[in-house]
């Protein structure tokens, strides 16, 4: 796969958020749903600027089995109230050195051509989710089984759905904890790095909130739907101090549009 195409499937896997996910969930049993959106994604890293990309929008929930996006598992308990799965989702947190900015890294004192490229990781894992009037609250553990940063990640995430007709507004408010070995790989610098000459930059463990909001609305009728979402993560100074990243970044936000259909 080309450079080119590798970004176009990162940024169509990255751009639907956990919250329209978990609407998407929400499906008939056995139910998949199909369609394309487009992306406007803000970089955090050094040089890169906003992107706007097309991408597809896949999901399918089963009795037992689902895939939502990125991600997929199969529900090993569910009361209704209270589900408990075994996941298994790509973290697309690689990117090329030669995708970040020549001139930007300089000036923060890193030289490019001492840098390594970051691969994409594979993370498994367990998710526990409690359902009420109230909303629904998840806790996520997962640690990456492929061997890019070795790291683990604890998520807690809170949405409410509102109900206007047949439109859903969906609001999200979470967090994640990322162990010092993952948020060192995609926001510090490598040991083999500093053996080239680079200095040192070891961010530790970092926890990023998040807030979120997405809109489905039914066309018509018919089976159609549109997506609308929007969300923003916010930095820690120790990751948004890192020589990998635009200088004064204290977070990065996404856009995301889409149009898809129930079979």
């Amino acid at each position: 796969m080309n450079k080119t195409a590798r970004t176009l499937v990162k940024l169509a896997l990255l751009a639907l958020p956990a919250t329209a996910l978990g609407q998407e969930s929400s499906a008939p049993s056995g139910k998949w749903s199909v369609g394309v959106g487009a992306a406007v994604i803000d970089s955090p890293y050094a040089g890169e600027e906003s992107r706007v990309r097309p991408f597809p929008l896949v999901s399918y929930e089963g009795e037992r089995v689902f895939l939502r996006g990125i991600s997929g598992g199969v529900h090993l308990y569910d009361s209704g109230g209270f589900t408990f799965d075994a996941i298994l989702s790509a973290r697309l947190y690689g990117f090329d050195i030669s995708d970040l900015g020549h001139a930007e890294l300089v000036a923060n004192g890193v030289d490019p051509g001492l840098l390594s490229d970051r691969d994409d990781g594979i993370d498994a894992g367990f998710q526990a989710t409690f359902t009420s009037t109230w909303g629904a609250v998840s806790l996520e553990g997962v640690h990456d089984i492929s061997d890019a940063s070795g790291g683990y990640e604890i998520s807690l995430d809170y949405r409410y759905t509102w109900l206007f007709d047949r439109t859903a507004l969906t609001a999200n408010a979470g967090a994640s904890w990322m162990s010092s070995d993952l948020a060192g790989y995609y926001f510090g610098i490598l040991d083999e790095e500093i053996a080239r000459g680079v200095a040192g930059y070891s961010p530790g463990s970092a926890v990023i909130p998040r807030i979120g909001l997405t809109l489905m609305h039914p066309i018509g009728a018919s089976k159609w739907q549109l997506l609308g979402s929007v969300e923003y993560q916010f930095l820690p100074s120790e990751l948004s101090d890192s020589p990998l990243l635009e200088p004064d970044s204290d977070g990065f936000g996404r856009v995301v549009l889409g149009l898809s259909r129930r079979f």
